[in-house]
């Protein structure tokens, strides 16, 4: 079997790879059977050189590969007809910019495996950039905080090369006795806690974050249970609340009160109340003047996430009177910073995490006859359908929906 790592060609590029060649190297080691070819390509992470260096094939296309690798939405002119393909589609939500990608894909008969269900049988996502995104999202959450408030400038996450030298840049800031607040503790929320660990940052209990004052600055890091409460006043449970959410309300507010800076990496599930209301904005209570939203949900949870922004652009701010976007250093401003492709930041780093992750869960899957069913799960088209899991895009692509 031969797989193909093909070229990104979304525009802005993204560097990011499935496999890196360290990656494919272990592929190769554990599955002589197997080959792999890279398409040259001027935007990945990784040279042509370096893939050519351990081993790889470097080739100019790749039409000859059985299944073709890429990270992002393959632009509809360059798919090849007849293929298996893995790559982060963003339809599985009926993502209306992309309804024409997926019926050309129904078109050319080809059999498209989304890397966001790619799953063990309880569900459990097996690759995933999410830490990178809490990584990065972090960083650039205390780059704001900086911008905002004009007492430092930190380089963009872009232009380092690493970790490493994030976490080295964050070591030389000095922020005022603030507190921060994080949520979330799944991959986006223990990448972010990487990062205010690794600056040296106090961690606090939930009561001393409410109650206390500090001379340096601090952060809590809290999961829905905290933020959250049964309308009825009975003690709920997390089991209780991904089953039946619409019986919560929100009880984040009190952390609103004594926060100036927020990480919001948490997951936000239909029906779920909402974190931060447009009222809770305008109350004269509310504290929160930096926002790192590395959850991106538009328009919903956080509610001064008005849309994405870009790397090239990253930081917005917030008019909580007009409830409007406006310049983020405006005093009484709350500064957005919403990229909603963050691990791009951290291309070379985010592709060994992925790839590691990839070769060891889903490239077995290829030669062990699928035994755990990772493959038939995330196959979204067969023979120029929808296969049965995902026939609830049918009125999605017809454009009944």
């Amino acid at each position: 079997m031969i797989f193909g790592l093909i070229r990104e060609r979304k525009n802005p590029p993204d560097h990011r790879v499935v496999l890196p060649p360290t990656a494919c190297q272990k592929v190769l080691n554990n599955f002589p059977q197997a080959e792999i070819r890279a398409e040259s390509s001027p935007v990945r992470a990784f040279s042509d050189e370096e893939y050519h260096d351990a081993g790889i094939p470097v080739v100019p296309n790749v039409q000859d590969c059985d299944v073709l690798l890429g990270v992002k939405e393959v632009p509809i002119e360059a798919l090849i007809p007849g293929k298996k393909y893995f790559f982060f589609s963003h339809t599985i939500k009926k993502q209306p910019y992309n309804r024409e990608l997926l019926r050309a894909i129904l078109r050319k008969n080809i059999e498209l495996y989304d890397h966001e269900v790619l799953t063990t049988p309880k569900g459990r996502r097996l690759v995933a950039f999410g830490r990178y995104a809490g990584i990065v999202g972090a960083y650039n959450g205390f780059r704001a905080f900086g911008l905002k408030h004009g007492i430092f400038e930190l380089p963009k996450a872009e232009s380092l090369p690493d970790q490493a030298a994030l976490i080295r840049e964050l070591r030389q800031i000095e922020m005022p006795p603030v507190k921060i607040l994080l949520t979330g503790r799944g991959r986006v929320g223990s990448g972010a806690r990487e990062m205010l660990d690794g600056m040296g940052l106090r961690k606090v209990a939930v009561n001393d974050y409410l109650e206390m004052d500090f001379d340096e600055p601090v952060y809590c890091q809290i999961d829905a249970s905290f933020y959250n409460k049964r309308k009825d006043g009975i003690r709920g449970s997390k089991e209780d609340f991904i089953a039946h959410p619409e019986h919560y309300k929100s009880n984040f507010f009190r952390f609103s009160r004594v926060t100036e800076f927020f990480i919001a990496g948490h997951f936000y599930g239909d029906g779920a109340p909402y974190l931060i209301t447009r009222e809770d904005v305008y109350h004269p209570d509310f504290r929160i003047r930096v926002i790192a939203d590395i959850s991106c949900d538009i328009d919903g949870p956080v509610a001064p996430t008005l849309r994405a922004s870009t790397i090239a652009d990253p930081v917005y701010g917030y008019d909580p009177v007009t409830q409007s976007e406006t310049d983020f250093r405006n005093r009484g401003a709350i500064a957005v910073m919403a990229v909603d492709n963050l691990p791009a930041e951290l291309p070379r780093d985010a592709s060994e995490g992925f790839g590691a992750a990839f070769a060891k869960f889903v490239i077995p899957a290829f030669f062990d006859g699928d035994s755990e069913g990772i493959l038939e799960r995330a196959r979204m088209t067969r023979n120029g359908a929808l296969t049965s899991r995902y026939a609830y895009l049918q009125d999605y692509v017809d454009g009944r929906d």
